[in-house]
């Protein structure tokens, strides 16, 4: 294995990985470099990678206890570990953009951090991108890092003891129905508004769209105002990197410090299909 190389992709994260082979297996020191790498980047993307299930698995397994799919989960009550990003079904058929499954996977376009309704979230996220549109697609991803480094320091004061309320229900159904057994199974949870990371002390808010009111708030409006101000600091354009996918980008985030939203694409038009692994956490973000 050659030695690794890292590209930066924007001024305030991520990064290409160059010399890593995902699939023929990973050394414990590579594995090290990678945890390292993204808490330094916090997005990293390793490009031209020969996935399949059975390595994607494998390489979660390498970072953590992979998490399972909520809403099969929800829904069923069986454990899966991967989903289905895009409008290519299992059969391999494309569904076009008025499908139920391609309408509720709009809702990936709003603004979020992925499971931050559940009471452990997300630690990594790992998506494989097999088939891409010709035309848009792309995944746009923001730092709540760098946006806490720019607020006034008496902003950062005031919002730190802050615990904010994040319901999948509330941010879901602004796109589409949500089977009621699946929402059943993700009531309400509660976690910090600043989150610090352990390996290198930085601070970031958490935020996104599944955050639906400040805890011990009794006004609705005060709770958004605030909520929406630090989404809009963190989302302006010149802060935001958008990746552009091509077939065989194996790309892993940092949910704990990162935003990300899909940017929209024909589906009429295009087939896109990536596979998606999640790591759990290390546990209850009131617990850190």
């Amino acid at each position: 294995m050659s030695r690794i190389a890292f590209e930066p992709l924007h001024d305030e994260f991520g990064a290409r990985v160059l010399g890593v082979d995902l699939v023929l297996g990973l050394r414990p020191d590579i594995v090290q470099s990678i945890r390292e790498a993204l808490d330094t980047w916090s997005l990293l993307c390793f490009p031209d990678q020969a996935m399949n299930d059975d390595a994607h698995l494998a390489l979660t397994r390498h970072l953590g206890e992979p998490e399972a799919e909520h809403v099969t989960l929800g829904s069923t009550g069986k454990v899966v570990y991967f989903g289905t990003v895009g409008n290519v079904a299992d059969d391999g058929s494309k569904q076009d953009a008025v499908h139920p499954r391609t309408r509720y996977q709009t809702g990936n376009e709003l603004w979020h951090s992925d499971s931050s309704f559940r009471a452990v979230p997300t630690l990594y996220s790992i998506n494989h991108a097999y088939e891409v549109p010709g035309e848009g697609g792309g995944t746009c991803f923001a730092s709540m890092r760098t946006a806490w480094d720019r607020l006034p320091e008496k902003t950062q004061d005031d919002i730190e003891p802050l615990r904010v309320i994040h319901d999948y229900v509330f941010s879901r159904t602004q796109v589409a129905p949500v089977n009621l057994a699946h929402a059943a199974s993700l009531p309400p949870v509660v976690h910090r508004l600043v989150r610090r990371n352990p390996a290198n002390g930085r601070k970031n808010y958490y935020v996104g769209s599944h955050a639906r009111s400040v805890l011990g708030w009794t006004c609705g409006a005060k709770s958004r105002e605030l909520i929406d101000d630090l989404m809009d600091r963190a989302t302006r354009s010149e802060h935001v990197y958008t990746h552009p996918w091509k077939a065989g980008d194996t790309v892993i985030w940092d949910n704990r410090c990162l935003l990300h939203r899909g940017a929209g694409y024909d589906a009429d038009r295009w087939r896109r299909r990536m596979r998606q692994t999640r790591v759990c956490g290390a546990g209850p973000t009131l617990e850190e």
